[in-house]
């Protein structure tokens, strides 16, 4: 197992590696100019070169990406004209907007949009895994047909709608919730629970509605596997050939899946963290992408793809436990 999780972090590495190349040439390559965005629009021509040798914007890409690289794993320093600020690593540099280091605005940012995406996790793996079992084990019926029906809606509704509909009925009619807003968890879990509550409902509702769907079929077609027959004929229960066996090997596709839609999440989630008031990485890149504040861009998408490969790495670890035929070697 060990050989295989050093592959699998070697080649993590070589992922970012290039994603970062990709994405800080795209926006650092394109026509414009960089000083002009960090400097202002009022900026005279003496201010736009010190702003420009102080962003080292005149030195050629490839020397740029390297103090880039440098800034990631041993820190940077930047001249404010008249003192020098260092940025420890891991750095992606100073915000165009306010001069503050990138890494800040994104650790301030971070534990929102985590706590958004893990809580929802949950909800939709309970939900879906949930209805998915359901759904196969009353194949024909009417609860199969009703269950067929929320799915669909799920997938068929956006989730400013579902998000609209739940502050609307349990914040402002009911009034059994508060409006949300964020309370970090280390400061009062209880209220940063409650305040998450909506979030996490609004987009478990959707999401669950595909896993759903994935964990009835994968489930179907793991109990006409010609092993489950054999079970059958040797007098075992339907409970434990669903639990043990059935539900095992279905599983795996809905870990993979779980596992893209986390790691996406945190660079995707801006419709409901905007909705719900969440100051989260996804207004953060909402925000910069308006402003053009580039260090702030490359840093989120960079985030997201590190999420996406971590939560892939785990997913093969999952994987691996649940599928017997998978051999981590």
């Amino acid at each position: 197992m060990i050989p295989y999780l050093l592959r699998r972090v070697a080649g993590a590495v070589l992922v970012l590696f290039v994603l970062s190349i990709v994405v800080y040439a795209m926006f650092y390559a394109v026509p414009g100019d960089p000083a002009k965005l960090a400097c202002g629009p009022r900026c005279n021509p003496e201010q736009l070169a010190q702003v420009r040798d102080q962003l080292r914007l005149d030195d050629p890409l490839p020397v740029r990406y390297w103090h880039f690289l440098q800034g990631l794993f041993v820190g940077q320093d930047f001249s404010t004209g008249t003192a020098v600020l260092h940025c420890d690593a891991p750095c992606f540099g100073l915000s165009y907007q306010n001069d503050q280091q990138v890494t800040e605005l994104i650790s301030q940012r971070l534990p929102v949009t985590a706590s958004l995406a893990l809580g929802a996790m949950v909800l939709w793996l309970l939900l879906g895994v949930g209805t998915g079992l359901l759904s196969a084990l009353r194949r024909g019926g009417i609860t199969e047909r009703v269950l067929t029906w929320f799915t669909l809606a799920g997938t068929a509704t956006p989730v400013f709608i579902i998000g609209l509909l739940l502050l609307m009925v349990f914040c402002a009619q009911l009034r059994w919730l508060p409006f949300p807003s964020y309370v970090p968890l280390t400061e009062n879990p209880e209220q940063w629970a409650w305040n998450m509550l909506l979030p996490w409902t609004a987009l478990a509702l959707i999401e669950s509605a595909k896993y759903a769907r994935l964990t009835r079929s994968s489930l179907l077609e793991t109990l006409a596997d010609d092993h489950i027959r054999t079970f059958r004929a040797y007098g075992v229960s339907e409970r434990a050939i669903v639990g043990r066996h059935a539900l095992r090997g279905a599983l795996p596709p809905v870990i993979a899946l779980t596992a893209l839609d986390l790691g996406s999440l945190f660079g995707s989630a801006m419709l409901t963290e905007t909705l719900f008031g969440l100051p989260g990485l996804g207004q953060l890149l909402v925000h910069s992408v308006r402003t053009i504040d580039l260090p702030v861009v490359v840093a989120v998408v960079l985030v997201t793809g590190a999420a996406v490969v971590i939560a892939n790495i785990v997913a093969d670890l999952l994987y691996a436990a649940t599928d017997r035929r998978v051999t981590l070697t």
